[in-house]
């Protein structure tokens, strides 16, 4: 027999069916196509459940390249901190039916060091934070258990960065991959365990973590460069790196267009790569801060050799060579002494043709008469540098020092690195 209740079902749901599907039988009235049945809404608060699981949290929008541009910061002062170690305990184990246990105290864990690691994509001290706190080491526990270390703090920095402590350079991170200890971990304090001796078997004397090494450091980014243009404001150096290298500068008929160091990349045959380095415009005075001289140079002490950009267009041009090299020397003695060419810009107007005989006669040396706009006398000015290149490689290795990578070298700009023309 089939139950009431399942028989009562079935005959509603075929009652149903019969009633949804049967023609009208009453007369007049014509039976008209049922629309299909809806399905009921879904309630708003499950779909709103449904919706917030697949949400994700909101990220930050990374900067864009014109915004990491004007973020170029190339001076930080860094306050670090290690961690501190953790405590030691004081405790003695307990067990049934063992009445002297002695002391299992565990000790605490060291804190964490700060480090400061060279990262290829960081191209300024923008993202270095004005203090670090290393973590902490975890208390010693019961049961012999020691506390857990703090994790190191690694800091990424750009290539080339100095580092300074009072005055005194501690470090000179120059290569990738590189790392300087910034601040050292406290030592983790010891349990009573430590202290059990043979005329102490149940001490109770723990120490306490030591604090972590706490510093005030300076970071100073100096560009990393072969070669360095030097020159007044409005030379035409931003020009000239654009004609012999894919890097993209601002260019414009004012004054200190570039604030900010460029870097860009000239190939060779035999795949050498010469980094070129863009340095802002120098003015008179600059050894004594004047027009942010000192932020200026300080990009050219990383140069192996250096072009002094001369604009030909000015009357007397053979006073900016001396300039320039005055101001140098009184920054850093022998500063100007470097491997280094002239290079007389702007040739391609009337009037700086005329003061190029001048110009040589004044200097007693080789000038290189180039138009940076349009294209005259690369050829020569790239073989100078080639030259200059190999004689600075020469010297390094002969004093012990290993020499710059290629391409590796430019860590001034991000999307200044550019691939150049080749010769």
């Amino acid at each position: 027999m089939v139950p009431l209740r399942l028989f009562s079902a079935r005959s509603r749901t075929a009652l149903e069916g019969l009633v949804r599907c049967a023609p009208s039988t009453q007369p007049g009235r014509q039976s008209r196509p049922r629309l299909p049945q809806q399905a009921p809404p879904r309630p708003l608060s499950l779909g709103s459940a449904a919706c917030s699981e697949h949400q994700q949290p909101p990220r930050r929008k990374p900067l864009s390249e014109k915004k990491l541009r004007r973020h170029f910061v190339d001076h930080r002062r860094v306050l670090v901190r290690g961690g501190n170690g953790g405590s030691g305990a004081s405790c003695f184990h307990s067990e049934p039916r063992k009445e002297f246990g002695g002391p299992d105290g565990g000790d605490g864990g060291s804190g964490g060091h700060v480090i400061l690691r060279v990262d290829q994509q960081v191209k300024s001290l923008s993202s270095v934070l004005s203090q670090y706190q290393g973590f902490h080491g975890e208390d010693g526990g019961s049961k012999n258990c020691s506390g857990r270390g703090g994790a190191v703090l690694y800091v990424r920095v750009p290539v080339g960065t100095l580092v300074k402590e009072g005055g005194q350079v501690v470090a000179d991170l120059c290569r990738p991959g590189d790392e300087y200890v910034a601040a050292l971990g406290g030592a983790g304090g010891k349990g009573n365990r430590f202290f059990l001796a043979n005329d102490n078997r149940a001490p109770v004397t723990c120490t306490p973590g030591q604090p972590g090494q706490q510093r005030v450091l300076h970071l100073e980014l100096q560009t990393m460069a072969h070669a360095g243009l030097v020159g007044f404001p409005n030379a035409g150096k931003s020009s000239l790196l654009r004609a012999i290298s894919n890097a993209r500068p601002a260019v414009a008929s004012y004054p200190f267009t570039t604030l900010n160091p460029h870097v860009g990349i000239v190939h060779y045959e035999g795949h050498l790569q010469i980094a070129v380095a863009d340095i802002p415009g120098i003015v008179r005075g600059a050894h004594r801060n004047r027009g942010l001289g000192l932020a200026f140079l300080r990009h050219i002490e990383r140069c192996r050799c250096l072009l002094f950009l001369v604009d030909l267009s000015l009357p007397e041009p053979w006073t900016q060579v001396e300039d320039l090299q005055r101001e140098l020397d009184r920054y850093k003695e022998g500063l100007s002494q470097r491997p280094h060419a002239i290079v007389a810009n702007k040739v391609d107007l009337p009037e700086a043709k005329a003061r190029l005989p001048q110009l040589r006669a004044h200097l007693g040396q080789e000038v290189i008469a180039l138009s940076a706009v349009t294209g005259e006398n690369l050829e020569e000015l790239l073989l100078r540098l080639r030259e200059l290149h190999a004689a600075s490689e020469e010297a390094e290795l002969g004093r012990g020092r290993p020499p710059l990578g290629g391409a590796r070298a430019g860590a001034a700009r991000p999307g200044c690195c550019d691939l150049g023309p080749g010769l």
